[in-house]
């Protein structure tokens, strides 16, 4: 038993950054178990045999996707999505008044409530934002819930937790069982498949990351690493925004927490400017 937890200790850490530590065994027992099943498998040791031979393309993939945590709900930890609309938006709105664009990227976005949760909030500006070009790249390693954000149905527990009963009137409509989120805030977020520890060339640069509750499942090693390559992913005047039990501290030279809000770093070059009392004047 060790031995095949070895293997996929070392499998997930490969493929998607994720540190299993030995006493998680029994997470790796229950997260697989279906996909045991449904293999017609009889363990794990069934499972690492078939990983082992390389001879089933996408099992790798199956197995990642199967460990992965996708907790979150909408405007989860709510001081991120103020601090975006009381601090973030009004920076950039000064800031890139002569391109009128802004991007956005939400790093395993999971079922997509934290894009799904910004695009509401960006909707609610839009007196402040006619002529804006605004874009949200949501991403996530998992294709399964990649599929399922972009479809932007969810139940009625999922539009429970979190969202306020304004919001969910003005955004959702009732199909069945289910809600439905509005075709103009979906259509403003991109749903893609990524994984962080793969390159960023061809995503861009960003004016603004959410990259929260996933790095505390990876290693030091490649927290560093993912953390160095999204500083260089992010706008030199850019917010760089984390959960609200991580830190760049100790990790990264490239950014920093901002002075005077929880939960946003900034480039260590841009302290200062960021911390002028300007950027923290509460939107209309």
């Amino acid at each position: 038993m060790n031995s095949d937890f070895d293997v996929l200790r070392q499998l997930l850490n490969r493929r998607s950054g994720l540190s299993l530590d030995a006493e998680k065994a029994y997470l790796a027992e229950s997260r697989l178990q279906p996909l045991v099943q449904q293999l017609g498998l009889t363990g794990l040791g069934g499972l690492v045999k078939m990983l082992l031979s390389g001879a089933h393309e996408d099992l790798e993939r199956e197995v990642v996707e199967a460990m992965t945590t996708n907790e979150t709900f909408f405007f989860r930890d709510r001081v991120p999505f103020d601090n975006f609309r009381k601090v973030i938006l009004p920076h950039l709105l000064e800031a890139r008044r002569e391109s009128r664009q802004i991007r956005i990227w939400c790093a395993a976005c999971s079922s997509g409530q934290e894009p799904y949760s910004l695009s509401m909030l960006l909707d609610e500006e839009a007196h402040r934002l006619a002529g804006w070009s605004i874009e949200i790249l949501a991403t996530d390693l998992s294709r399964a819930v990649v599929n399922a954000a972009r479809q932007g149905v969810y139940s009625q527990f999922e539009v429970q937790r979190g969202l306020p009963i304004a919001q969910l009137l003005r955004y959702f409509r009732q199909d069945g069982e289910r809600w439905r989120i509005n075709e103009h805030l979906r259509s403003r977020i991109r749903f893609t498949e990524f994984n962080l520890l793969s390159s960023y060339a061809a995503l861009g640069r960003f004016d603004v990351i959410f990259c929260r509750n996933v790095l505390i499942y990876f290693d030091v090693p490649n927290k560093k690493d993912v953390l160095e390559r999204m500083a260089g992913a992010l706008a030199p005047d850019g917010f760089f925004v984390m959960g609200a039990a991580e830190t760049v501290v100790g990790l990264t030279d490239m950014m920093v927490p901002h002075p005077l809000h929880r939960s946003i770093n900034i480039h260590r070059t841009a302290a200062f400017p960021a911390a002028r009392p300007s950027l923290t004047l509460v939107a209309s």
